[in-house]
């Protein structure tokens, strides 16, 4: 036991739990925390991002990629409130960081001070947990509380708020091996597991729907053998993306508004819905009252919260997926659907997901990546067209390949995240996909990414338009191009090289190849600026508030012109 300073304790706290990478910006309120950072800067790597936002998204797209917890640093006033957003992002898509903000002193806070701001008041309904340590003494122990609360159950963002004067106070800090997190099993009723494999025997077409849970969990293998002993077609949620092969011959695409005519037919069609670490949004539902209806509904996830919340359901087992399914396949016989697969099947065939091949559009470029990298690259996203694309024609043979904003739709998002899962896996090819709409959201982040030389790609999808919002005037506002069009002279390809980083225009297919094996190979920071036609468009899709089973693409609406 030894005495420190409230910095040297986070710190050292963080070093106990494993933490070697942190994403910040400094100010005033945290100085003391980074000038003992300063000290122990061969110990723990620091990266400065351009803004909070960016320091924020990136410990999230560290944490989705490694499946550790994020970590991101603050100051006060402007500086914690520029992280809000990346919270409030992890907080929808359940994913584990720990924010560390400093405040103003202890005597300060509640007067209006210089840069104060009630950080854990407005941090409150976004986060899983959140603190302000006013007492040295509860420092070591709440840091350790934050990365517990982060990691079990169902993880989730955690904020510190830390007044300066505690960070210069001294205290008595003992060193801990933080305990193992238990996967969360407790709840797994007998009776629960008992129905769900009656369920299961007794249906003629089951489905199953996989959502980002399954990836969190790591349950990757218990979901195949599911798959297998069940033997039925699977779909998947945006999260879901990779926790089941997307290359499996049962696959059938993504679930919703932008899913494929297959899994959204066939899950209107089937007489049991398996709905797997899945909260059911209403970009999967549709229309609820229609959703699934001819089905019996069996949702297997770990917060209580999530049953029966935006859809009822016949049986639910609560629990860790990977528990839960190591449970259930060591009991479940194999069962045999063949006449149901095939005829899912054939409609896999019937409607394909396609593209115009003659131009370069957002699925050509993503398919190119695809058939490049050969499915083995990390894919971060924006949003937008350019994100369902990503999610359409690149298959995702594995969990935590697929980064993307999936509950608050974060534009902006995608360069942070992508420039953290490269820190977490210098190994591994990372690509941000981009609309260019998102790309002017945090450009900024290309002078981080220049200056500790990190060779993410930027393929920027560029249409010179909002193009989701765009695609939804054309369909549903009679083509009022309501602020949608960029009218102005940016050229992004200077603009990325103003801040060091190789960048190209792409016009064709055979540019942006060339371009792209280039990027692949420079070892440096790529932006490729590829141009595509505003009015390209993201098919299949549901109207708002429609039921999945009117999912219609370009093909039927030429076919309803044609009957007027």
């Amino acid at each position: 036991m030894k005495q420190l300073t409230g910095a040297q304790i986070v710190l050292e706290c963080l070093k106990e739990q494993g933490v070697d990478t942190i994403f910040g910006y400094p100010g005033g309120a945290i100085l003391n925390i980074y000038d003992e950072l300063y000290k122990q800067k061969d110990e723990i790597t620091h990266i400065l991002t351009s803004h909070e936002q960016g320091a924020s998204h990136a410990a999230d797209g560290y944490a989705r990629s490694t499946g550790k917890v994020g970590v991101c640093f603050a100051t006060s006033g402007p500086g914690a409130t520029n992280i809000v957003t990346g919270i409030a992002t992890a907080y929808m898509d359940s994913v584990p960081i720990v924010a560390i903000t400093c405040n103003v002193g202890v005597g300060l806070l509640g007067k209006d001070s210089f840069q104060e701001v009630d950080i854990t008041g407005i941090t409150l309904p976004i986060t899983k947990h959140n603190f302000i340590v006013k007492d040295i003494n509860d420092l070591a122990d709440t840091i350790r509380r934050a990365f517990r609360i982060a990691k079990s159950g169902r993880p989730g963002p955690v904020l510190i708020d830390i007044p300066k004067d505690v960070t210069a106070a001294k205290a008595m800090y003992e060193k801990e091996v933080p305990a193992k997190i238990i996967r969360s099993s407790e709840h797994i009723r007998e009776l629960d597991v008992y129905t769900a494999i009656q369920m299961i025997e007794e249906s003629e077409k089951p489905y199953i729907l996989v959502g980002g849970g399954a990836s969190i969990s790591n349950a990757e293998e218990e979901l195949k053998e599911f798959v297998k002993k069940v033997h039925c077609p699977v779909c998947d949620t945006l999260m879901g993306k990779g926790a089941f092969d997307g290359t499996d011959a049962l696959y059938t695409g993504m679930l919703g508004m932008h899913g494929t005519k297959t899994s959204d037919l066939g899950v209107s069609e089937c007489d049991l819905l398996i709905a797997i670490g899945t909260r059911f949004s209403d970009r999967v539902l549709g229309n609820p009252n229609t959703f699934a209806k001819n089905a019996k509904i069996l949702q297997i996830d770990i917060d209580p919260v999530e049953i029966d919340k935006n859809i009822m359901t016949y049986a639910h087992i609560i629990g860790d997926v990977k528990a839960v399914l190591t449970v259930i396949n060591r009991r479940l016989e194999q069962q045999n659907h063949n006449a149901w697969v095939k005829k899912v099947m054939e409609n896999k065939v019937k409607y394909p997901l396609s593209y115009d091949q003659s131009r370069l559009t957002g699925p050509g470029i993503v398919n190119a990546i695809y058939e490049r990298t050969k499915g083995d690259a990390i894919i971060t996203t924006e949003v937008g067209q350019h994100q369902m694309w990503a999610a359409q024609f690149f298959k995702y043979d594995k969990p935590r390949k697929f980064l993307t904003s999936g509950g608050l739709g974060t534009m902006g998002y995608g360069m942070g995240a992508s420039l953290g899962a490269k820190v977490g896996n210098p190994d591994k090819v990372v690509i941000n996909i981009a609309g260019d709409g998102c790309f002017r959201m945090n450009l900024n982040e290309l002078a981080t990414a220049s200056r500790y030389n990190i060779p993410i790609i930027e393929v920027i999808i560029n249409n010179s338009v909002l193009g989701m919002v765009r695609q939804w005037q054309d369909l549903f506002y009679e083509e009022h191009y309501s602020y949608t069009t960029f009218e102005d002279p940016v050229d992004f390809v200077k603009v990325a090289q103003g801040f060091g980083v190789i960048a190209r225009k792409v016009t064709n297919m055979e540019e942006f190849k060339d371009a792209f094996e280039e990027a692949l190979s420079a070892g440096r920071p790529v932006v490729l600026d590829c141009h595509i036609g505003m009015d390209d468009k993201v098919w299949p899709m549901v109207n708002p508030g429609g039921s999945i089973e009117d999912a219609f693409d370009e093909s039927d609406l030429k076919k309803k012109e044609e009957a007027k």
